[in-house]
């Protein structure tokens, strides 16, 4: 197995800090991306917190394979979606947890949306929040990961079209996060790969900005330069209004 990768983050156009987060673990093969909210440094700290966690587990857990489980290991989850899971609730109890002793940090809160490769073609990953993962496969983009939003309810309800969804005010308002006081629901998904997929991983700064056909598209023409595509679709959703940070990561799987 081989992976080659890139990944960048900007502020955008609207914004005047970035409260998003990726990472990057070669020796793992672990990917994430996180996009942070609660106002001031709140968002950033949330979200860097989230990565800096959910890596610290899913080292351990390859260092030493009888470390005590922190939750209740799931038998209908592979291993790494079991480490997946349990790294992602252990980031949110630490959020929480530090929130609600530093005043300044109340409230704030962070997607996740992660990646963990093994050493063959499997792929299993863990979402919550709006943060995306796609897969591209034979030129065509595909949506893995289900948006955690209110608008997202809404279109499954029928109260609302896709069009409308993408313009609705609300559509930044995420039903699941990493950090509040409830627990939550963890996707976790195991995908089988093929020689030469491509995995794209963002934040809802891209996907609100540039339509999926134009994503598809950079990818596509430059798929032997993902770093040009990167640099393509970030300059895309800032000529397109920008409002808001976007990080991009780009994984291609060969055999």
């Amino acid at each position: 197995m081989s992976l080659i990768f890139e990944a960048r983050t900007d502020k955008g156009q609207k914004r005047d800090h970035n409260e998003d987060s990726f990472h990057v673990n070669v020796d793992e093969s672990l990917f994430i991306v996180a996009d942070g909210m609660g106002g001031q440094a709140a968002g950033e700290t949330a979200s860097s917190m989230a990565i800096k966690s959910i890596d610290e587990f899913i080292r351990n857990t390859h260092e030493d394979s009888d470390i005590t489980w922190p939750i209740e290991y799931n038998p209908k989850l592979s291993r790494n979606g079991n480490r997946l899971e349990a790294a992602v609730r252990i980031a949110h109890r630490k959020i929480y947890e530090f929130s609600l002793t530093h005043e300044k940090y109340g409230g704030m809160g962070t997607t996740a949306v992660c990646a963990l490769f093994d050493n063959s073609n499997h792929m299993t990953t863990a979402n919550v929040g709006d943060s995306r993962l796609y897969l591209v496969r034979d030129d065509k983009l595909i949506q893995m990961t289900t948006d955690h939003s209110w608008v997202n309810e809404q279109v499954k309800l029928g109260l609302l079209t896709l069009e409308q969804a993408k313009h609705h005010p609300y559509r930044n308002v995420v039903t699941r996060a990493l950090g509040g006081k409830d627990d939550f629901m963890i996707d976790i998904d195991e995908i089988e790969l093929r020689d030469k997929d491509t995995i794209l991983m963002c934040t809802d700064g891209l996907t609100t900005m540039v339509p999926d056909a134009k994503i598809a598209q950079a990818i596509n023409e430059h798929y032997e330069k993902l770093n040009v595509a990167v640099e393509i679709l970030i300059k895309t959703a800032n000529v397109s209004g920008g409002d808001d940070n976007i990080t991009v990561a780009l994984v291609r799987y060969t055999e």
